[in-house]
């Protein structure tokens, strides 16, 4: 799958960013081609400037500004309650109905020099995130200790914009997201690759609501998942909100 435009005026964009893609250049993953930046410029024929980001596995709703002003107005929002940010995500296990999740997170350390220092000397940042449980599965398979095994579909907001804050939250919850290797369980995420054909993480950015950056007007922008995660969606007969 490519980007895909999911609204335009002249002084943003939202699209549809597919897993796999980064939203920009990084020295985190230097030798991947895929950029979402770049294509969308071409797409457009216009500069664009990055308000936020989604994870490489993570798909769905992206915004970028047409101007630096634009730009800066928008992701003033997206740091503050001035919109919201919603996201599905499948986990393994029943987890609870709804709740908050307030638990601090240290920032993740993604190169070497970082990683050298102690996580105890990593200052902890305000993490919040909110759920709620839209429907469950169980399947015939012995996947892990128990004869069957669980899943949930989970609607996430975030109101804070930490580092991997949804995959690290559900991990302390002990309902680590599918697909996850790092913060997930490899027999689940290998269940779900080899059995169900879905190896990639279950994460997805479905709604973005924000205010224009000129006329103020309230834009609400959803995407629904594509691809292999509407296909369990669908199989697993789950109704999105």
């Amino acid at each position: 799958m490519t980007p895909e435009l999911l609204f335009e005026d002249d002084h943003l964009i939202a699209a549809y960013k597919p897993e796999g893609w980064l939203v920009h250049r990084s020295d985190i993953d230097k030798h991947e081609d895929r950029i979402v930046l770049q294509y969308l410029r071409d797409l457009v024929g216009a500069h664009l400037y990055p308000v936020h980001r989604l994870d490489k596995p993570t798909s769905g709703v992206i915004v970028f500004g047409k101007s630096g002003t634009a730009a800066a107005k928008l992701q003033a929002q997206l740091d503050s309650d001035a919109s919201i940010k919603q996201y599905l995500a499948i986990c393994r296990g029943y987890c609870p109905e709804q709740g908050v999740i307030d638990h601090p997170l240290p920032p993740v350390a993604d190169f070497k020099h970082q990683r050298k220092r102690p996580k105890s000397d990593l200052p902890r940042q305000e993490a919040i995130t909110h759920f709620r449980r839209l429907a469950t599965v169980e399947l015939p398979y012995c996947v892990d200790r128990y004869p069957s095994s669980r899943y949930s579909l989970v609607e996430v907001e975030l109101k804070t914009g930490r580092r991997h804050q949804i995959r690290r939250h559900f991990k302390h919850l002990s309902h680590p997201l599918i697909g996850c290797p790092k913060y997930g369980k490899s027999t689940h995420n290998r269940f779900f690759a080899e059995e169900l054909q879905c190896a990639r993480l279950l994460l997805h950015a479905y709604r973005l609501s924000i205010q224009h950056p000129e006329s103020s007007e309230r834009l609400e922008i959803v995407a629904p998942p594509r691809g292999c995660l509407m296909t369990l969606i669908e199989r697993f007969g789950w109704q999105l909100p």
